[in-house]
């Protein structure tokens, strides 16, 4: 693990796996509204069991939070998977119209702030993703140039 992505990984994944460890003991009601949530935005959901639903998500974030603080997770294929979660809250941010001020305006209604720091989540993790695919590459110059 590159000491520099440390901060990151280690407030994301214990941030992301209390989350979903969280989300194992939901009740009917809160199941629902997550389930309700997501397949308001991604209506492919809208078939899926909402106690399903909810334990499926749970298990995605405690499998991603627990690889992001395990040192030895395969840094490309962890980036990817942390880019294309937050890059789904995202989604389901901008696709629901209560959770932002206006249908073009993207800054959030008082009901949207808890989900607008997903925007950060996934710039955070987009530069992650980056690093860790342009990381050899770099590494191979700094040794062409020491020769």
């Amino acid at each position: 693990m590159d000491v520099r992505d440390l901060p990151l990984r280690l407030g994301a994944g214990a941030y992301i796996l209390s989350s979903g460890v969280d989300k194992l003991s939901a009740d009917e009601e809160t199941a629902a509204g997550y389930h309700g949530m997501a397949a308001g935005a991604y209506p492919f959901l809208a078939d899926v069991d909402p106690a399903t639903f909810t334990k499926a998500l749970a298990a995605t974030e405690i499998a991603l939070g627990a690889g992001l603080l395990l040192p030895a997770a395969p840094r490309k294929l962890l980036a990817a998977g942390f880019t294309a979660f937050s890059a789904g809250l995202v989604g389901m941010y901008w696709r629901t119209p209560s959770l932002r001020r206006g249908p073009s305006d993207p800054r959030p209604s008082p009901d949207g702030v808890g989900v607008a720091k997903d925007v950060i989540m996934l710039g955070a993790s987009a530069s992650y993703l980056l690093h860790a695919l342009t990381r050899r590459s770099g590494h191979r110059k700094q040794r062409a140039r020491r020769g």
